[in-house]
């Protein structure tokens, strides 16, 4: 069998050097949003790099909805943010459907540098990370790489919650030391998750954490692909 190499990378100068098979991590909070589109209905995700080129997709086209952030805060104009504990309090219906145009500043930003240099990119949180181990390890050979990107803070500045997703991501690809509690303890009391507990920015609610740390919690992955001039993110299933 063919030994599968794992390489670590992060913020967007690793993305840009991802190969392989590549999984972008994003768990606060951008990959954690995108499944939750997928599970409440939407029937399609399209990654955009700017708000306007988002907006001028949206024009006249009553079935699509504008996700996303700039700098943490809500793009005017826009539908709905980057939080989940928002997302999941819409409306029932409100994203059954829809085609969902997604910009945010880490997560989809590094999908669209992985995209021209990785053979595939899967989009990576602790939400799927079974099912992306899964899918990966289904395959026959194996992929030769599969470079595991965190994200970070705006693509600038390491994030442990994205670090500590990519040792889980590759502890189930390839048995390596991975210990929840620890993880969780750097993460909670890290900046990254404290501005959250907090509660004193309604762009941060204090709810999101709970979601974002939630472990494999949807069974299926998330692909990123390119058709024609537009990135679009399609659901598959792994093997059972």
């Amino acid at each position: 069998m063919r030994e599968m190499k794992i390489i670590r990378e992060s913020l967007f100068e690793g993305a840009k050097r991802a190969r392989g098979t590549a999984i972008v991590v994003d768990v606060f909070r951008a990959f954690t949003a995108t499944p939750l589109f997928f599970h409440l209905g939407a029937r399609k995700i399209v990654f955009v790099r700017d708000p306007d080129e988002a907006l001028t997709l949206k024009s006249g086209h009553g079935d699509m909805l504008l996700a996303g952030e700039l700098d943490d805060r809500l793009i005017p104009g826009f539908d709905v943010g980057n939080s989940p504990s928002e997302i999941v309090n819409k409306p029932a219906g409100f994203f059954r459907g829809k085609v969902v145009i997604q910009r945010t500043t880490a997560g989809v930003m590094s999908v669209l540098s992985a995209i021209d240099s990785a053979e595939r990119v899967i989009l990576g949180s602790y939400a799927m990370a079974r099912a992306i181990s899964r899918y990966i390890l289904s395959h026959d050979p194996l992929p030769e790489a599969v470079t595991i990107v965190a994200a970070g803070n705006h693509g600038i500045t390491a994030a442990p919650e994205d670090e500590g997703c990519a040792d889980y991501l590759e502890h189930l690809l390839v048995g390596s030391h991975y210990d929840h509690l620890e993880a969780l303890t750097r993460i909670v009391f890290n900046e990254s998750a404290q501005k959250f507990v907090r509660g004193d920015r309604d762009y941060f609610p204090r709810e999101d954490p709970l979601f974002c740390l939630q472990r494999d919690l949807f069974d299926f992955i998330l692909l990123a692909n390119k058709h024609e001039s537009l990135v679009v993110v399609e659901k598959r299933e792994p093997p059972a």
